[in-house]
């Protein structure tokens, strides 16, 4: 009723008058809170979740704005991809790193890196030279090199929330992390991909221009890393040297919430990855600076970060609904609505394809690199098609990836990428939608609760104490005791090197991290 009553000069871009963005903020405002009223009616509904929600009210609400404003346009809001980048992004960000279990993270963090980074560049690979290959052949022509290159790092961010809102962490934990931390880590790459994509010359391709995108993705990757890493531990310092806490618990808050964010400003100053930092800040903040907050904010923090994350997602969500129904880019676009069909088609078919050309031939790897671990460690069939189904579903990244790669501001004048970027909202919307509606009834055939719980019993394989000595040498002992130690220590390394590893930090964050930056020791903590 509210949509109803809105005049359509309230639909414009939001920052031209504080006449016009006081009524239009208040009528996005109002639809938010509809998803979310709407999204707790549905929660326990097989088929449809928040998301889905969200997206069906957005097209609900752009039909009829498009209809007051008579056809001039489906948006309260116009999207700027540096808005989603700067103020939407960096919360889902942190608190994914924020609340993730960071035991079964680190123990499965050879699988997840398998996912989230060689995944990321085979299916980017297959989705680029696939779309370069068909596209022409079905009449769409008019994009450069980099655009097809682009296209496949925007068609390789997954979006896996559908998914996690049907696994839980108790039940699955094993799919649980591979399935989150595959989509945290994947964001990342894509983005960084993204970027490096665009400064790469693409009139002198060769071998040494691939050695050097490798190259600065690992530059990126591992120096945003370090200032995330950097970022949390500083907090962690500071919350433990000059406890806020005695004074004034906001304060607590405030700091981590800043630091987390200047993190983030800061990686994207420096040309690094935004997203990674802010992630590993997450991880490290909870892992130290949390525990040296007061209790009321240690429950407060949570909840602020999990609440902020979740209105940034719902946002995104229903902006896309309402950006399907966009008329001026329908308008700009030339091609028939066949061909644009032919088009998305294309696009999920390789979606598809180049998802399932690294997660079951990764499963295998990892399955073989964890032989010796436990059996909660071995990625099963049932699981690799959960996770080959997890990541079809793409999201608010590849919207965003797309409106920076195809227009300036939410606006474009060219009828190709006015193409590109109507074709990104509809395979969205159709994979949320159609993927997304199945995701329950999938999970459920495949993992019944008591399967579920079955399957991930299992723990960590226990070794003793005295099979996992630190291999440092004894001045006390023969060279020869000492040489024999150091070649069990590395076989045990190689036979299951994510476990010795974990034991190694947590031996070491105990001896030396937790002292200095605060936090629970290890034998204490599930976490």
């Amino acid at each position: 009723m509210l949509l109803m009553m809105m005049s359509s000069e309230y639909v414009m871009k939001l920052g031209e008058g504080h006449a016009h963005v006081v009524p239009v903020t208040v009528v996005f405002v109002a639809v938010l809170c509809l998803c979310l009223v709407i999204g707790h009616f549905l929660r326990e509904n097989r088929w449809v979740n928040e998301s889905i929600t969200a997206i069906l009210i957005g097209c609900l609400a752009g039909t009829i704005i498009l209809f007051i404003s008579k056809g001039k346009s489906s948006h309260i809001l116009r999207f700027d991809e540096e808005v989603f980048f700067i103020y939407l992004l960096p919360p889902i960000i942190f608190n994914a790193g924020f609340q993730v279990k960071k035991k079964q993270f680190f123990h499965n963090f050879f699988t997840i890196m398998l996912f989230g980074v060689v995944g990321v560049f085979i299916s980017t690979t297959i989705i680029s030279a696939g779309t370069m290959w068909l596209f022409p052949k079905f009449g769409f022509v008019g994009l450069t090199t980099r655009d097809y290159l682009g296209i496949g790092t925007i068609f390789s961010s997954t979006d896996t929330v559908c998914t996690l809102q049907v696994l839980h962490q108790d039940e699955t934990p094993l799919l649980y992390s591979l399935v989150f931390g595959e989509g945290v880590v994947n964001d990342a790459t894509s983005v960084v991909l993204f970027n490096t994509v665009q400064k790469l010359d693409v009139n002198r391709l060769h071998g040494r221009q691939a050695v050097h995108i490798l190259w600065d993705f690992l530059y990126l990757f591992s120096t945003s890393t370090a200032l995330g890493v950097s970022a949390g531990l500083l907090t962690a310092y500071i919350l433990k040297g000059l406890y806020f806490g005695r004074h004034c618990t906001v304060r607590e808050i405030a700091l981590m919430v800043l630091m987390a964010y200047l993190s983030y400003m800061l990686a994207e100053l420096l040309n690094l990855s935004g997203i990674l930092t802010v992630f590993f800040c997450g991880i490290f903040m909870s892992h130290y600076a949390w525990h040296n907050t007061t209790e009321s904010s240690k429950i407060t923090t949570r909840y602020v970060f999990a609440t902020m994350s979740f209105i940034a997602e719902t946002f995104i969500f229903l902006y896309v609904g309402m950006d399907a129904l966009d008329i001026e880019k329908w308008k700009l676009s030339k091609l028939r609505v066949w061909t644009l069909l032919v088009i998305c088609t294309i696009l999920i078919f390789l979606i598809l394809l180049g998802r399932a050309a690294f997660v079951f031939p990764l499963s295998v790897l990892s399955n073989y690199a964890n032989r010796n671990a436990s059996r909660s460690s071995t990625v099963t069939l049932k699981h690799q098609v959960i996770i080959w189904w997890a990541g079809l579903m793409r999201g608010a990244v590849s919207i965003a990836l797309a409106f920076k790669e195809f227009t300036h501001s939410g606006v474009t004048w060219d009828p190709v990428n006015a193409t590109m970027v109507t074709t990104t909202v509809i395979v969205v919307l159709f994979s949320t939608i159609v993927f997304g509606l199945l995701t329950k009834p999938l999970v459920s055939c495949l993992l019944p609760p008591h399967d579920a719980k079955i399957g991930d019993l299992s723990r960590e394989p226990t070794i003793s104490k005295e099979d996992m000595r630190l291999p440092l040498l004894s001045f006390e002992e023969s060279a020869a005791t000492n040489v024999q130690r150091a070649k069990d220590s590395l076989s045990m390394l190689l036979e299951r090197p994510v476990h010795t590893i974990h034991h190694y930090w947590r031996r070491f964050d105990d001896a030396y991290m937790r002292p200095i930056f605060g936090g629970r020791r290890s034998n204490n903590s599930s976490s």
